[in-house]
């Protein structure tokens, strides 16, 4: 037994096709639930000149074949939105104005947010259903004290993904399910191969759903006339050399500068406003001080004090003790216990509880030093 809270009326599971999507459908069906599949299609929008690509990466017009086979082979419906637009809107647009700004974005957090917990969960209460299911790795539980619902790591960490997920309001938990969140990855597989399913041995997608490869030639296709090339600085202001553009750059960058230096030169900061890339050492990269912007509470209604906290500044690290302290306008500052490296701005800041791990205090974008930025 799966643990799915009582519900009546029907779930929809958003399936991209791949293993983990279509094991929760698997389980929740196994429950008794009335479970309709869900693919959103965005692929027209990807438009990469590899036709190869389009057709095998997420989401993609074979993904969703794969989606349509596993809601067969479990007898549910499947039904395939038109999400082109949307998915234009609200995550490629973000995605591309962030690195035109000189920011590095996380559009799976406002994927999350903003379609498969935001338009497609209102969507599907038009339907009839109460909750929306994903194949994400990450648990919902209610406090019993506060009424609360909490966001928890996943029961195995290696592919927890509750740092996508942070941006969640409480409306939109209380209708999540995160069936496979108490399951290991080994055990996923293991389920959908005991079950017959075509994807069980699917590879994991480990790109950009719609910028798959390198994300550079995705925005010279898509945006290539705002990218210019500019100038490269040190931090004495001294010219180093040229760059193709702020948008192909991120903090903590060291290849692809093209600079002769005796000793290793790293990507500090982007200046969009004069075009420069700002160079220096790997010293030039350590902060203990982050600030984030656009705070999302989940384990508490306001932060009133500092409060001790486990914080990640990027998904492929370990959460690192932390202060996190709130500002005058909705922002807060997270103060490090040891210096953090390559803090890139537009990333999310995620913070965790320091005396239970597993539950997500909170989070934010990273803030550009000197300004707010208008991408939520």
């Amino acid at each position: 037994m799966i643990p799915v809270p009582e519900t009546q009326g029907k779930v929809v599971v958003a399936m991209s096709g791949g293993v983990d999507s279509a094991v929760a459908a698997a389980l929740l069906a196994r429950e008794g639930l009335p479970v309709v599949g869900i693919t959103l299609r965005i692929w027209s929008s990807l438009r990469p000149a590899d036709a190869e690509a389009r057709f095998d990466s997420c989401c993609s017009p074979a993904a969703a074949e794969d989606a349509r086979g596993v809601a067969a082979a479990l007898g549910i419906p499947h039904y395939v939105l038109n999400y082109e637009a949307e998915f234009d809107r609200e995550v490629i647009q973000y995605f591309t104005d962030a690195y035109l700004a000189g920011e590095t974005p996380n559009p799976c957090v406002v994927c999350n947010s903003r379609l498969k917990f935001g338009s497609l969960l209102a969507r599907a209460r038009g339907w009839g259903a109460v909750r929306v299911a994903t194949g994400h790795y990450a648990r919902v539980q209610r406090d019993a004290v506060t009424g609360r619902y909490q966001l928890r790591r996943a029961v195995d960490s290696r592919k927890d993904q509750s740092y996508f997920l942070y941006r969640l309001t409480q409306e939109q938990l209380a209708a999540a399910l995160f069936p496979v969140g108490h399951l290991s990855k080994e055990d996923t597989r293991r389920i959908a191969a005991e079950l017959g399913l075509a994807v069980a041995g699917k590879p994991d997608s480990q790109e950009i759903c719609f910028a798959p490869g390198d994300y550079r030639t995705y925005l010279r296709q898509r945006v290539g006339t705002a990218i210019v090339a500019g100038t490269i600085r040190d931090t004495s202001g001294a010219v180093r050399g040229r760059h193709q553009g702020v948008a192909f750059y991120t903090v903590g960058q060291r290849r692809g500068l093209g600079i002769g230096s005796p000793e290793p030169l790293y990507v500090i900061d982007l200046d969009p406003a004069t075009n420069e890339v700002i160079v220096g050492q790997d010293r030039d990269l350590w902060t203990r001080e982050v600030d984030v912007e656009h705070v999302n509470l989940i384990a508490s209604e306001a932060l009133t004090a500092p409060r001790r906290v486990l914080a990640k500044i990027r998904y492929a690290q370990a959460p690192a003790p932390a202060v996190m302290i709130p500002l005058h306008d909705g922002a807060a500052r997270l103060c490090f216990e040891d210096p953090q490296r390559a803090v890139a701005p537009g990333q999310a800041a995620v913070c965790y509880d320091v005396n239970d791990p597993d539950l997500v205090v909170g989070g934010g974008t990273i803030r550009r030093k000197g300004g707010i930025s208008n991408r939520q």
